[in-house]
């Protein structure tokens, strides 16, 4: 059931960098409910983070034609991804250049051209405008000056990433440090089997935050923390993770396949850009992330054998990846309101899989749909909590909820402008 809190309508973006500042001096605690409830701080995450962040939008699959469209809604705005007559990447603004309408109203599908449905402008594909009906009688129209807006676009191993900061740091050399560890899984070549959309009645930190620990996976995640050591201090899970690591490349097949990296959030120079990535095991007996354990679909790319390891991946602040030797799983987290958040999971197999032959969607997603599942009730149940007005922001966790802490730290950051942007 959707929720609604009383916000308060004298909060002001001063008020906003004091109780930032505050936060800043409880490093290590929870964070103040304010930022949960403020409207001026969720603007200000809109401009600071959403916008200014480079974002998963789709997978080159699901375009996988000239004139083959999806959109990707962010905030209150929608990105159009088209393969245009060329077959290169697109990406535009779902906005019309005269009078603001929409271009597209499908979620997908293919076209020719993008046409407004107010007053009829007419856009190619790659977002070029192709008519602009009796304009030719102002002597000063250039049609060429009325392309649909553009953010900045970027493909890596067939993933589209998009960023709305026309002055953001380019994205690839960030990307290009993760790619040792993810090029075995050969995403550009995978594909889309699936794509859920849960809709959480919480504020989006409340399901960031949520993904980025692991403290609640012995209690909450069974099904899961039967299978993956994550959910165990480290020094428990020491020598089994040592010993999938050892083998790792022989059993795969994958040169650089636990390749570490973590260069996200502050411990990234760029605003928004950022990834990280690290390979730990799965219990013995365990090939990958199922029901038992056991694989639902061919191997991926090069991989040639299970080490009883998965990759764990982040590329930008609000993308996440799982992936096991046999299927791929995408987390993508999406602001939609003060008290909205879609949390869209995308499943890939290898591009020449045959469903029905090969792997049985269900058993592919099963996992991470009942883990995802129980997510949302234990997200909806912590946003009750937090907009108490008698909750008291208590100590995390120092391993279990260190990449939290340094989320919360950047977050602050990113509120007060002091990144560099």
């Amino acid at each position: 059931m959707k929720k609604f809190i009383a916000t308060n309508v004298t909060d002001t973006p001063e008020y906003m960098r004091e109780m930032a500042e505050r936060q800043k001096a409880k490093r290590g605690y929870a964070i103040d409910p304010y930022f949960y409830r403020s409207h001026v701080t969720y603007e200000k995450e809109l401009d600071n983070i959403l916008y200014k962040s480079w974002l998963y939008a789709a997978h080159v699959s699901q375009v996988p034609n000239p004139g083959d469209f999806i959109q990707y809604e962010l905030g209150e705005d929608a990105i159009i991804i088209t393969r245009d007559a060329h077959g290169e990447i697109q990406a535009q603004h779902n906005i019309c250049r005269h009078r603001g309408s929409r271009v597209c109203e499908e979620q997908s599908g293919n076209t020719k051209t993008f046409v407004c449905p107010y007053h009829g402008w007419v856009y190619n594909l790659d977002g070029s405008l192709r008519a602009a009906r009796e304009m030719e009688v102002r002597e000063d129209f250039d049609p060429s000056s009325y392309g649909l807006k553009k953010p900045l676009l970027t493909v890596f191993q067939g993933l589209i990433f998009i960023n709305c900061n026309p002055d953001a740091a380019p994205f690839e050399p960030d990307l290009a440090k993760i790619e040792p560890a993810i090029r075995g899984y050969d995403l550009a070549n995978a594909k889309v089997i699936e794509s859920k959309v849960y809709k959480v009645h919480a504020n989006w930190k409340l399901a960031l935050e949520n993904y980025l620990e692991c403290y609640h996976c012995a209690t909450a995640h069974r099904s899961y923390a039967k299978l993956h050591t994550l959910k165990e201090p480290y020094v428990r899970v020491k020598e089994i993770n040592e010993g999938m690591l050892a083998r790792a490349e022989e059993q795969t097949g994958v040169p650089g396949v636990a390749t570490a990296v973590s260069e996200v959030f502050n411990d990234n120079p760029h605003h928004g850009g950022g990834t990280y990535t690290s390979r730990y095991a799965l219990y013995d007996g365990n090939l990958t992330g199922s029901q038992d354990g056991q694989p639902v679909a061919p191997l991926m790319g090069e991989y040639t054998g299970y080490d009883g390891g998965v990759g764990d991946y982040q590329m930008g602040p609000l993308c996440s990846m799982l992936n096991y030797p046999d299927h791929c799983v995408l987390y993508r987290f999406t602001p939609r309101g003060l008290t909205e958040t879609d949390m869209e999971i995308v499943w890939y197999v290898r591009g020449d899989a045959q469903e029905g032959k090969d792997y049985d969607i269900d058993k592919v997603t099963w996992l991470w749909h009942h883990t995802t599942l129980e997510d949302e009730f234990i997200i909806t149940r912590n946003s009750e909590g937090v907009n108490s007005r008698f909750f008291e922001p208590g100590p995390s966790h120092p391993e279990y909820e260190e990449t939290l802490m340094n989320f919360i730290g950047w977050y602050l950051d990113s509120l007060t402008d002091t990144l560099k942007l």
